[in-house]
């Protein structure tokens, strides 16, 4: 059982305790193992922090808030990340190279029972996660095919998203039907707005604003899947190039 995480009272909901253990033990097989090129890295950088170091934020000594947007699926999501950290084990064996990445660990949602892990402190331990494995990936993807390439990459990303936020207000997304709810449209112009300019005019906005965006909901709004998954998009070429 994790030592990381403060449980909530026995008749409070917090994160599957199971669930959570399960998936650092995955978080743990996928980072905390050497690859052959660590010692290069450790020269330049330091050492190497371990997962349970950055999941308790000893690398900061703070936590950051917990993700608050919107995402459907809940419960599915659960399920699936249950069932990928479950099959770690065997990968490791087969040497399938099964493994979590950043994104993976964006998406990653634990079922709810009573006496749980604290869900603020095991919120803001997936956002340190996700950042030192986006920056561990970086640096094995610059590695492989050198830092231009990446950096070439990353601008191709930015250009999609410049265009799709760049449309005129209330046209960004697809909407729903006026009988179902979306995303209200003006939050998400206000953010879409906020990106455009952090990408194209360097204007300071952090990854934190972006996961923690809040969208009231409204009949006939944008779709939330397309809204998630171009935030999603904007947030990886944050942690790619910052």
């Amino acid at each position: 059982m994790s030592t990381i995480f403060l449980r909530v009272d026995k008749k409070s909901l917090g994160y599957n305790v199971t669930q959570v253990d399960a998936f650092l033990a995955a978080a743990r097989r996928a980072y905390d193992q050497p690859d052959l090129h660590d010692d290069e890295l450790d020269a330049d950088t330091g050492a190497v922090e371990s997962v349970d170091e950055i999941a308790a934020g000893t690398e900061t000594g703070t936590a950051m808030p917990a993700t608050t947007h919107d995402e459907p699926g809940t419960a599915d999501r659960a399920a699936a990340m249950y069932t990928l950290v479950a099959k770690q084990p065997e990968a490791d064996e087969t040497g399938t190279g099964m493994r979590l990445t950043a994104e993976e660990i964006r998406h990653t949602a634990f079922a709810m029972h009573k006496g749980g892990y604290s869900p603020d402190q095991v919120d803001a331990a997936l956002e340190r996660l996700e950042d030192a494995f986006a920056a561990r990936e970086r640096d094995q993807a610059t590695r492989a095919g050198g830092e231009e390439a990446w950096m070439a990459e990353a601008q191709g990303a930015i250009e999609v998203i410049i265009g799709r936020l760049s449309r005129p207000p209330g046209t960004r997304f697809a909407r729903t039907s006026i009988l179902a709810v979306g995303y209200k449209r003006v939050d998400v112009d206000r953010l879409a707005n906020k990106l455009v300019k952090y990408f194209r005019d360097g204007r300071v906005l952090t990854v934190a604003e972006v996961r923690t965006s809040v969208f009231r909901p409204e009949r006939g709004g944008y779709r939330e899947a397309q809204v998630d998954l171009v935030l999603d998009s904007a947030v990886d070429v944050m942690l790619a190039v910052r």
